[in-house]
């Protein structure tokens, strides 16, 4: 059996099998069971709630993609885990951080990347770019849309329309664009930089960990990055009122993006951000995986949350 198929049936088994709630270290974790959704496929959403919540504090909010990636890696299909609950939970604890809670939202594995990739870009490219990327491949062959259309637009509608609103109405958050964020992973990073694009009075602050800028599996002839760089230069919200934190290794997939990422810092100067409101951050030696990501995750949620 080749490993890729192998692991396509993991992720499968994930979304198609009976809710599997994450357990935590810290905390502990309220589940909505595919959530219904008009704009997109039902997925699982896990919150995640500090140990001591209660109804009387207001949490901060921080919205993460690919949640079953997260808290557990016992339901994984690559056992490794963000450990977010034991991260956020020693920063709270240290008063380093604003109270909060999260909100990890499942990917469904097939769908991810119809999700993910920066839906107004893409159209932007002519008609056969658009299937020069619909239709590429993985490195081992397999496809990476897998028929599904583009509908990152849908996507961060059901964040902001659907999600937001009913966290709002069952947790104790501050609902403001100061007290909420987003952030994610690889093509996580790309949609959580989208995502404060598309909807700045929304979102205070994205973490793009591994911004994946080739959007596929390639750089030659990829017309993506391109296209990602001019719409961020023209869509960057102000960086009066927004933060937004970069970085990058140089290991597996993380070795593509060191070129993108330098444009897009480029760009973040030319727009008016600085140490206070931007951070971009190189790790020597780090590969494109949660263990990676794990390590460093406390940059970026201090970045965004620290206590001023």
């Amino acid at each position: 059996m080749k490993p890729f198929f192998f692991v396509s049936c993991l992720i499968l088994l994930v979304i198609v099998a009976p809710a599997q709630v994450p357990q935590v270290s810290a905390g502990s974790i309220k589940q909505v069971e595919n959530f219904p959704s008009k704009f997109v496929t039902a997925r699982n959403v896990d919150v995640w709630l500090p140990h001591g919540y209660n109804a009387v504090k207001k949490y901060a909010v921080l919205y993460m993609h690919d949640g079953q990636m997260l808290f557990d890696n016992s339901i994984n299909w690559n056992k490794q885990e963000w450990e977010v609950d034991e991260t956020v939970n020693r920063l709270v604890k240290e008063q380093k951080i604003k109270d909060c809670i999260v909100v990890a939202i499942w990917n469904t594995g097939t769908g991810r990347h119809a999700d993910y990739l920066p839906q107004k870009p893409f159209e932007t490219l002519t008609r056969k770019q658009q299937d020069s990327v619909y239709f590429s491949s993985r490195t081992n062959g397999a496809g990476i849309f897998n028929g599904i259309k583009i509908h990152s637009d849908n996507y961060l509608k059901f964040l902001v329309k659907e999600v937001k609103p009913f966290i709002d109405s069952n947790f104790s958050t501050l609902k403001d664009r100061a007290n909420t964020f987003i952030a994610g992973s690889s093509m996580g990073g790309l949609i959580s930089l989208y995502a404060i694009c598309e909807y700045p009075a929304v979102f205070g602050g994205a973490a793009c960990i591994s911004t994946h800028w080739p959007g596929v599996f390639t750089t030659v002839n990829n017309p993506l990055p391109a296209v990602f760089l001019k719409y961020l230069k023209l869509h960057l919200p102000s960086p009066v009122n927004h933060k937004i934190y970069f970085d990058y290794g140089d290991a597996t997939l993380d070795s593509m993006y060191k070129p993108y990422q330098q444009k897009a810092d480029a760009i973040m100067k030319q727009k008016g951000f600085n140490k206070n409101n931007w951070h971009t951050e190189f790790f020597p030696g780090a590969n494109h995986s949660e263990g990676a990501w794990r390590e460093r995750f406390d940059i970026p949620v201090l970045f965004l949350l620290g206590k001023q």
